[in-house]
């Protein structure tokens, strides 16, 4: 038998000649969270004034909106999001599923028997900065204004 063989691990955790390696719930919820942020189209949520003023104070959770369970060595992930206003919400859940899934595979090793999108909300944020902008375009005096001199 060799010394470098690596044994089933039990709730996140692997064996090896060395010791162990355990993976908490709360990493693999920040690799999630991360890898979320890469999908185009998801909105973050709106946030509370005080849950806002504790992220100003660098309190912030990356793993907010991640529910993982973790059994064996397999991994269920659930992530509640808002998305962008306009985008196609079926198109956006399984490219999150994927960039989500092989994410957590590849830096933790564990297998990602599902990953859940629950759809909490649409955040109208970017159409209102994108109507805003063309209103501001429309608005906008093309023309120089002179300085009213005064002669006494």
């Amino acid at each position: 038998m060799s010394d470098n063989k690596v044994q089933e691990p039990v709730s996140g955790a692997t064996e090896t000649a060395y010791g162990s390696i355990h993976i908490s719930e709360e990493a693999v919820a920040t690799i999630v969270r991360m890898a979320a942020d890469r999908v185009e189209g998801i909105a973050h949520a709106p946030t509370s004034m005080a849950s806002g003023f504790t992220e100003k104070l660098g309190k912030k959770n990356p793993a907010k909106g991640v529910k993982v369970e973790l059994e064996a060595h397999e991994v269920q992930i659930a992530l509640y999001i808002y998305v962008d206003y306009g985008v196609k919400i079926p198109k956006l859940a399984m490219e999150l599923q994927k960039e989500v899934r092989q994410s957590v595979q590849m830096m933790t090793g564990l297998t990602v028997k599902e990953v859940n999108i629950y759809v909490q909300g649409v955040s109208f944020e970017k159409e209102h900065e994108r109507e805003s902008q063309e209103y501001n375009k429309e608005t906008a005096v093309t023309e120089p204004v002179e300085d009213e001199e005064t002669e006494v």
